[in-house]
């Protein structure tokens, strides 16, 4: 097999004219160059030199290895490059911010499936999105942020930050599971249910308020509840019925139902936040196997419903 070394010392000494030349310029001794091309010779089978006592003349076979030597030599630079970088950006440390309910529901399972070493390179903070974007600032504490926005207001960002798509996360009606049926949800249905909704104050709230403005409900609000485990156990306890989204709803409560309401369309949108120059090739493919373009799928068992006062 041939060595680069080998390769290197023989287009030094076919660019710099001579054994002397070449061994100056990487720090060899001539003799010692000699002796590579004369290992070269033997495991190529070829002659690439003319020698006298005066001087060393490279054959023209010489001269195509060469320049064959200098492309394979580039491309091995370019390979060991890349595996550099790519080493470095395994051993960097990744400090990702994320949202409660995808805190709660998706990074367990994906830490999980990591590798120890790879689990280890993770920094961790939950947060709402609001308490997460400062941190993406000049001399924050995050490389990226996994957040979520309902409709197209609340949230802002620096400009010096990228937005990444990640997925659509529908909400959904739950219900109390003691409640009586009152399938198939007719607009109607709903009008006199008691409500837990998000703190008048919250953009999420201003979203919702209009989803039920835009089919005339007037809820009788029974509950304010920003966190979505706190609405889940409310509704499970018969409080009143919620608009939660779906990844939430991964693991619910057995006294949790959720209705099957077609003509509701609402969702919220989970993106990632992050810095260009701390993007890795870890948070790419973390970015690329969280979901597949929508949270479809995570909640099952979709049942007739239980609607009651």
């Amino acid at each position: 097999m041939l060595k680069p070394e080998h390769l290197r010392t023989l287009t030094e000494v076919i660019r710099r004219g001579s054994f002397a030349a070449a061994a100056n310029r990487l720090g060899y001794t001539a003799s010692a160059v000699s002796q590579q091309m004369a290992v070269l010779e033997r495991k190529t089978g070829v002659r690439l030199f003319h020698r006298s006592a005066r001087r060393v003349l490279p054959t023209s076979a010489a001269e195509v290895m060469a320049r064959h030597a200098a492309i394979v030599l580039a491309d091995m630079d370019r390979m060991l490059a890349a595996v550099e970088r790519t080493h470095r950006d395994a051993e960097q440390e990744i400090r990702l911010g994320v949202f409660p309910s995808f805190g709660l529901n998706v990074l367990p399972g994906l830490l999980r499936r990591m590798e120890p070493e790879d689990r280890a390179g993770f920094r961790v903070s939950v947060a709402e999105p609001s308490q997460l974007i400062p941190g993406l600032g000049v001399g924050g504490e995050l490389d990226a942020a996994i957040v979520y926005q309902v409709g197209d207001s609340g949230l802002s960002w620096p400009s010096s930050v990228r937005r990444r798509w990640l997925a659509e996360d529908p909400f959904k009606v739950v219900l109390p599971r003691s409640w009586p049926s009152l399938a198939p949800y007719e607009v109607g249905q709903l009008v006199d249910l008691p409500w837990i909704m998000h703190h008048p104050a919250s953009s999420d709230a201003s979203v919702l308020d209009g989803v039920f403005a835009r089919w005339d409900l007037h809820p009788r609000v029974v509950g304010h509840s920003d966190d979505l485990s706190a609405t889940l156990a409310m509704v499970g306890a018969s409080l009143g019925a919620a608009l939660v989204p779906e990844l939430a709803l991964r693991g619910r409560p057995d006294d949790v139902v959720v209705a099957d309401v077609p003509w509701l369309n609402v969702s919220r949108n989970i993106f990632a936040l992050y810095l260009p120059d701390r993007e890795t090739a870890r948070l790419r493919l973390l970015f690329d196997g969280l979901f597949g373009g929508t949270v479809g799928g995570t909640v099952d068992g979709t049942v007739d419903g239980r609607v009651g006062a």
